[in-house]
Parts: structure tokens; sequence; C-alpha cells
């Protein structure tokens, strides 16, 4: 089923969806950081790196997630 035979429901909760495990994953990498600094760890820290990741990832999902249909153009 492609984005246009979607029910606007279904695409609307997608959406939703899709905004709230970015925001989730976001949150996720952030803690890790948090937890990582307040142990004692470094930057190079395998906690920092993959907080730094889950970050990373779920800023673009949620960037990717915000952009208007078809890129803008």
């Amino acid at each position: 089923m492609s984005e246009r035979e979607r029910p606007p429901v279904l695409g609307a909760a997608y959406q939703v969806a899709t905004r709230v495990f970015a925001v989730t994953i976001i949150g996720f990498g952030l803690a890790m950081v948090v937890v990582t600094l307040a142990r004692g760890g470094g930057p190079l820290a395998t906690g920092m790196l993959f907080g730094l990741l889950f970050v990373g990832i779920g800023a673009g999902r949620l960037y990717i997630s915000l952009r208007p249909p078809g890129g803008g153009r």
C-alpha cells in the first residue's frame, strides 16, 4: 500500500508514531550520555559514543519526519 492509498487516519497515526519514536530514541541517547558522564566516562567511552549515535539517529529521523512531503520541491 503506497502513501497515496493509505487512509488519512493511518497516515497521521504513522507520522505521530514516527515522531514519538524519534523523541524516545533521543531521550535514550541523552540518558546514556548523562549516565556515562556521571560514572566518570570520558569522551571516547562506549556509553558516550553510543549515546551520541542514538541522539544523531533520533534527530535525523525526527528531521526527516518533519520535512514536507516531496522534500520541499
